[in-house]
Order: C-alpha cells, then sequence, then structure tokens
C-alpha cells in the first residue's frame, strides 16, 4: 500500500522512526528499540514491550507469544503473519526490552518509562490517524482505555474511544503470552474469539488487511 490522499505520509513516519531509534531516555532498559516498518495503514496494534529475543530478531511478536497471536489471527481472520506485519502497523507500551524481573520472568515497563514511550506514540497516532486500534494485553489494554479493566469485561467487545486525541475503535486482545492460561480456559477462550470474530467484520482491518490498498 502506498500513502494516498487520505493515507499515511510515510517520509514522516520514517523520519519519526529514525529519532525513535536512537532514543535513550530510559537508562534501566536492554536496547536496541523495536518497531514495526513505516506503513500506510489504518490498523494500530499496540503491545507491552519487547522480549528478550526481539531486540536482535528487530522485529515486534517475534517469538512464542508472535507465534501464538499470528496463529489466532490466520485462523480467524484469514491473514498470515507475513500479510499482517505487510498491512498493520506495530508499535508498544515501552520499545525496548524492560529487562528480567527480580522474581523471575520479563519485567513490565514502568510507569516512567511508559510515560516516556507515549510521546512517541502521540506522534505515531497522528500521523496514522488509525481507524481501529488492537491493544494487547492488560497493560497495553490500560493505555488505550484509560486505565486497569479485568480482560473479561473488555475482550470480546468492541469500543469507541479518543486516544492520544484521535476517535477510533478499539478491540482488545489478551496477551499471547505462552505463560498465560487466560485465553485457554473459560471464558478466555470463547471471549479470544467474539474477539477475532470483531477484528475480521471490522471495515478498517478488511481496507487494510484484506483488500489491496486504504480507500
Amino acid at each position: 500500500m502506498s500513502a494516498g490522499a487520505a493515507g499515511v505520509d510515510l517520509a514522516a513516519l520514517k523520519a519519526l522512526h529514525r529519532r525513535l531509534d536512537g532514543c535513550t531516555a530510559c537508562p534501566k532498559v536492554v536496547g536496541p528499540v523495536v518497531h514495526g516498518p513505516a506503513l500506510d495503514t489504518d490498523v494500530f496494534v499496540l503491545g507491552q514491550a519487547p522480549g528478550p529475543r526481539e531486540g536482535a530478531i528487530g522485529r515486534p511478536f517475534a517469538w512464542t507469544a508472535g507465534k501464538t497471536l499470528f496463529s489466532w489471527l490466520e485462523a480467524h481472520c484469514g491473514a498470515g503473519e507475513a500479510r499482517v506485519r505487510e498491512r498493520l502497523y506495530f508499535a508498544a507500551v515501552a520499545r525496548c526490552f524492560p529487562g528480567k524481573a527480580k522474581g523471575g520472568g520479563d519485567r513490565p515497563p514502568s510507569k516512567d518509562e511508559a510515560a516516556r514511550c507515549r510521546t512517541w506514540l502521540e506522534q505515531e497516532v497522528e500521523l496514522i490517524r488509525p481507524a481501529l486500534v488492537i491493544p494487547i494485553g492488560a497493560l497495553a489494554i490500560a493505555q488505550v482505555l484509560g486505565g486497569p479493566r479485568p480482560l473479561a469485561e473488555v475482550v470480546g467487545t468492541s469500543h469507541r474511544v479518543k486516544w492520544l486525541g484521535h476517535r477510533c475503535d478499539v478491540v482488545p486482545l489478551p496477551h499471547p503470552s505462552g505463560a498465560s492460561t487466560w485465553h485457554r480456559m473459560e471464558p478466555g477462550k470463547t471471549l479470544l474469539e467474539k474477539a477475532l470474530a470483531l477484528l475480521a467484520a471490522h471495515p478498517a482491518w478488511k481496507r487494510s488487511v484484506v483488500g489491496d490498498k486504504r480507500d
């Protein structure tokens, strides 16, 4: 897809990426910065943060959780990983790996780290102006919906919100982490299927992923 009259200014988005790639604002995180490529799309995916391997690979959702996410989208929304990466913009609450937690596992980004990265999100949303936002996991959902919400209340539903000054539809997904059992047990399993059906039916998904160009 190429930027048209109603499309994304790809030159401006690439320039933003160059500035983002040089960000060193958070001293406790492990670089490099991870983000998806500049795309002309109106579907915006928001994850939590890269894992320990995404930095070396250079792509978000490039390890186990990503395999699960892309299997969901292929099975329920008719698009495999290659197509999704070509058509959806991937960002995150934090762009660098936060490091390991003291008790084991990956450390979630702190409030200060999320706040610093939010300045990049604001610029991305201003340029892309997405019609559909897909926050993945509790932290990303809280960022978009304005505060913590139980997964059972928000997954499987669509929300019309104003996020970072821009009006958009929001379809939350649970985090596809292998450590989580929420999406493999009820009611999570059924609610996940409902959420994926909402994505597949959304005009922005059809326009960006199924169609050949952004209208």
